[in-house]
């Protein structure tokens, strides 16, 4: 049976109904709420027409559900952040960005180029494949922010900090590395092009978020808490809907003065964050960005298993498996390991570090954005990518809730 536009509401009243049952269903079982949306995405391919169900046909629309659903993260993310951003405080996450993710990158893109794929082609993918998703990574991160007169600034789980600023950050470090793709496949030689990319899109274009994020959430944070006028004190309003303001706005006004939109929007969040850190009206902008961003990942989720059902992963061949499982289960584990030596986390806190860089809703966006250059190894390079994240989803959606209890009893034990 085939669903009609009419269905479709019906479909998506079920699948919003779905998401509120499916977390508490799945809540003591070893089995993470992505895991059955991406199979609930699957069953709803054999009922709705699969001919605009996958991302080759529809890179657009692809796109801007994974960029609007990456921005939402990245704000729920920044918000909930209780430590002061800081060299010192940040040791584990500049870390991880500043050395796993680079190694990462060119782990992905050495191990395509011996299986064969053109230079640029394995620098997409693993560029594409590098970022700890935000979205998906929600049952490893902190939980909230913590508010009200009591409150310590600053998180005491090391393992859930350093994943969740992470993965407020890489998804905006990734792009200077897909755009050093795009120009390997369309400006030719290194030479062509390396001094421009270098200067502009690693450097300028990575201030110009910071700038913009950190000039825009110091003036929301000032309107918002501290206005002379109460009209513009939304703080006092409880207007949780500044969240979603702030987003959209830091995100298009560093887009148009060519920055990367997602730093600004996380630097912008964990500005706003500490302008006032110990006001409730955090907890209400964290709550209504959770959320959005809940709906809009069960979304991306149904979608991408019903496009696995429409044929997503019938180009999938040998290379893309070996990449798939070789970044999941290796090279993500062994470059953030040996990042992470010398920082305060214990032997099982590295190692659950290491291993938790979920791959998702980014690179999905990524690849949608960058794929067009890529014309005859984009149906090959979806495959992979999908295979990629169905296979992060399962393998660390299983393994979530038993390491984490581990380390949650051992930090318990030791307390």
């Amino acid at each position: 049976m085939k669903i009609n536009g009419d269905g479709l509401y019906l479909v998506a009243g079920l699948a919003l109904l779905l998401g509120a049952v499916l977390p508490r269903l799945l809540r003591r079982y070893a089995v993470s709420a992505p895991i059955g949306f991406l199979g609930a995405g699957v069953l709803l391919g054999l009922a709705v027409d699969k001919s605009h169900l996958s991302p080759i046909v529809e890179p657009g629309l692809t796109e801007h559900l994974a960029e609007l659903t990456i921005l939402v993260a990245l704000m729920g993310v920044g918000l909930a952040i209780d430590r002061p951003i800081g060299w010192h405080r940040w040791k584990v996450t500049w870390r991880l960005l500043l050395v796993a993710m680079p190694a990462c990158i060119a782990a992905v893109a050495g191990a395509g180029w011996l299986l064969g794929l053109a230079p640029a082609t394995a620098l997409l993918l693993g560029a594409v494949l590098a970022p700890t998703d935000p979205v998906l990574a929600s049952d490893v991160q902190v939980q909230g922010p913590s508010t009200g007169a009591d409150a310590e600034p600053e998180e005491d789980d090391e393992v859930r900090f350093a994943l969740t600023s992470e993965a407020g950050l890489n998804d905006g470090l990734a792009f200077p590395f897909v755009y050093a793709a795009v120009f390997g496949a369309t400006k030719g030689a290194v030479g062509n092009w390396a001094l421009e990319w270098f200067a502009w899109d690693l450097i300028g274009r990575t201030v110009i978020g910071v700038l913009v994020g950190l000039g825009v959430g110091w003036l929301l944070g000032k309107m918002a808490f501290s206005a002379p006028s109460r009209t513009f004190r939304l703080a006092d309003a409880r207007e949780p809907v500044l969240a979603l303001a702030m987003t959209l706005g830091v995100y298009g006004l560093a887009q148009v003065l060519h920055g990367y939109g997602f730093v600004a929007v996380f630097i912008a969040a964990l500005t706003l964050r500490a302008a006032e850190r110990h006001h409730d009206f955090h907890e209400d902008l964290h709550g209504f960005v959770e959320q959005l961003e809940h709906i809009l990942t069960w979304g991306i989720l149904l979608l991408l298993g019903s496009a696995i059902t429409a044929g997503l992963l019938r180009p999938l061949s040998f290379a893309g498996v070996a990449l798939g499982l070789l970044l999941v289960l290796v090279i993500r584990p062994l470059t953030a390991w040996v990042a992470l030596a010398g920082t305060p986390l214990g032997r099982s806190e590295r190692w659950v570090t290491a291993a938790f860089g979920i791959r998702g809703v980014g690179s999905v966006f990524y690849l949608a954005y960058a794929g067009s250059d890529f014309g005859t190894d984009l149906p090959w390079l979806w495959a992979t990518v999908g295979f990629t994240v169905v296979l992060s989803v399962v393998v660390h959606g299983v393994a979530v809730t038993p390491l984490m209890r581990m380390l949650d009893v051992r930090r318990d034990a030791a307390a």
